[in-house]
């Protein structure tokens, strides 16, 4: 057997195990749901439920974690737990159904909106980032809006580390933009495309996440601004 028939082999077997420790994950978090008592706080039940539809995920049954994350996805807007919600609509995301750039985007709109956890909050930025042309202004604005809230919201433990992954993938797209290889390019295309200014930046995200959903929310906007006030 070859190098690469080896190779192929292992990567078999370990995609096997993964499937396996799914199921049985599959099997355990509905377990806990059935066993769960009629009081249980129903965001509470669709933590359970979000989990379990993440794992069906995993297992390439797309359709159905759908349909259950977006049920809990409902829940957790109910009851304003907005980081749950993100997280939610992340699985949304990773379903792969044809509304899923929809939950990416309202996934964004949450995350800088309210004090999502920072690394959520970068990581859905880091998806809209590559659902778009490396040519596109809208990922400069997507990137520097990554950098922005991790730099707003990071703890100073958290800061060091995830300022890192930021800049990484601000430089990265850079590169892909304008070919920018130097610092002194980097400023340069920043001033360029004004994204020094969260004043001027933010309003631009706004209307990349507006392409994105566009009518399409599954929320009022208008009355979660209102309990940011």
């Amino acid at each position: 057997m070859s190098h690469q028939d080896n190779k192929n082999a292992s990567l078999e077997a370990a995609n096997q195990n993964t499937d396996e420790l799914l199921k049985q994950r599959l099997i355990t978090y509905q377990e806990h749901i059935d066993e769960l008592p009629e009081q249980t706080h129903p965001r509470d039940r669709a933590l359970l439920e979000l989990n379990l539809a993440e794992t069906l995920v995993g297992l390439k049954r797309g359709e159905e974690g759908w349909n259950i994350a977006r049920a809990a996805f409902d829940v957790f807007l109910e009851h304003q737990s907005w980081q749950d919600a993100v997280e939610a609509l992340v699985v949304l995301y990773q379903a792969e159904q044809p509304a899923s750039i929809i939950a990416l985007g309202q996934a964004a709109w949450l995350a800088i909106s309210f004090p999502i956890n920072p690394e959520t909050s970068f990581a859905v930025m880091t998806h809209l980032i590559d659902e778009m042309p490396s040519s596109a202004d809208g990922a400069a604005v997507t990137a520097i809006v990554g950098q922005y809230v991790v730099d707003l919201r990071a703890t100073d433990e958290e800061h060091e580390s995830l300022s890192f992954l930021t800049r990484n993938v601000l430089v990265k797209v850079a590169e892909l933009h304008s070919g920018v290889k130097s610092q002194k390019e980097l400023d340069i295309w920043r001033l360029k495309l004004e994204l020094n200014d969260p004043e001027k930046f933010l309003p631009r995200m706004s209307l990349v996440i507006g392409a994105i959903v566009e009518d399409n929310w599954w929320f009022d906007r208008d009355k979660l601004r209102e309990l940011m006030d």
